[in-house]
């Protein structure tokens, strides 16, 4: 009898970790514009295809949004780039997505404009509040989007309370020294009035803490104690990780390892994740072989790290997410951006699905 009884306990160890919800999607916040623009997409074969559709067809089953506070203070070159979601923006995109039956990221930037390790600016309609106050802010700021968004149809499945935030949120008040502690008091109390929020308002999603230093553990592991120790509530570490940035996929791994060594509890993400096909039409590319190192900047080149990518992530049972940044690039027809990354997965001369579409599957 006991031979059985641990027999059936594995089992059910097993089916449970298999049976956990994986999600498979991209961040779309730019699709509105492109088919405003009246961009087509196209399957590989050249087929006119509708994004969505053909996406879950895929095997798509989640899509990523990201929400700045007031966009239209932006610099005019991070427009031109793409910063235009607002909220009404948003709540019409994420009305496509559920319909579309997929689930919903929200990505709450918390800034005008792109907020990232180099850059995390305060929005014009906080500059001038007392740092005492922006916890308050932050809290009605949040309650007020959730609160659209729910009265829309659109309630997130998934909430990033910030974006890439290692070294902080709304500087300067919430910028913290991502190698020590220095800080980390007031940007937790900011992350838990976005998590107040959050939980009052949609119990049910699961709240993601969003960090760009994939391949340096020690930054890593003290950010994620950090927030333990300051008792921020959330479920889900989101990591970006990019080859071109974020070291070989041997570094993620143990990155990923240890995480769910230190973090038990936590579930794992890759909110970000893209590589390059090309630099053409690319202003900030210093020569079409920049960020060679690990895989060369071709189709095939892209293809090869998203199927390498995938092969690392099924390996790790607590990896559960993974999110192509900026799929949706399509520049074959209208301009809609004033230059080109080209690390979709569609080629921005045809409008068909890249090699590497077809390798992004669980």
């Amino acid at each position: 009898m006991r031979k059985v009884f641990i027999i059936l306990i594995g089992t059910c160890m097993a089916l449970s970790a298999s049976a956990q919800q994986r999600y498979l999607g991209g961040d779309l916040s730019m699709l509105p514009s492109y088919e405003e623009a009246g961009t087509v997409y196209r399957d590989s074969a050249g087929k006119k295809v509708d994004p969505l559709t053909f996406l879950r067809q895929q095997g798509w089953n989640a899509v990523r949004v990201r929400l700045f506070v007031d966009p239209q203070y932006a610099k005019k070159e991070h427009q031109g780039e793409g910063v235009c979601q607002d909220l009404d923006y948003v709540i019409r995109l994420s009305r496509h997505v559920k319909k579309a039956d997929l689930a919903l990221m929200l990505d709450f930037h918390y800034s005008d404009t792109w907020a990232d390790p180099a850059k995390q600016f305060m929005p014009k309609r906080w500059k001038d509040a007392a740092p005492e106050t922006l916890s308050d802010s932050v809290y009605a700021y949040t309650r007020h989007c959730l609160q659209q968004m729910i009265a829309a149809g659109c309630t997130p499945d998934m909430i990033q309370v910030g974006n890439e935030i290692t070294n902080g949120m709304m500087w300067e008040v919430g910028r913290v020294n991502a190698a020590g502690s220095e800080g980390f008091d007031v940007l937790s109390r900011l992350l838990r009035s976005g998590v107040r929020a959050c939980r009052e308002l949609c119990p049910k999603a699961k709240l993601i803490i969003h960090t760009e230093k994939a391949g340096d553990w020690a930054v890593t592991k003290n950010f994620y104690e950090q927030m333990r120790s300051c008792q921020v509530d959330y479920d889900i570490i989101g990591l970006s990780y990019y080859p071109m940035w974020h070291e070989r996929l041997p570094v993620l791994h143990n990155t990923l390892d240890s995480l769910a060594v230190l973090f038990p509890d936590k579930e794992v993400m890759i909110v970000e994740t893209a590589a390059y096909y090309s630099h053409e039409r690319d202003i900030w590319s210093k020569g079409p072989d920049q960020y060679s190192e690990f895989y060369p900047i071709t189709t095939e080149g892209q293809r090869l790290f998203t199927k390498e990518l995938m092969s690392e992530l099924r390996k790790h049972k607590h990896v559960t997410g993974v999110f192509w940044w900026f799929p949706e690039e399509n520049e074959s027809g209208r301009q809609v951006t004033n230059y080109w990354l080209n690390r979709g997965l569609f080629d921005n001369h045809t409008g068909r699905a890249k090699p590497a579409l077809y390798e992004l599957k669980w």
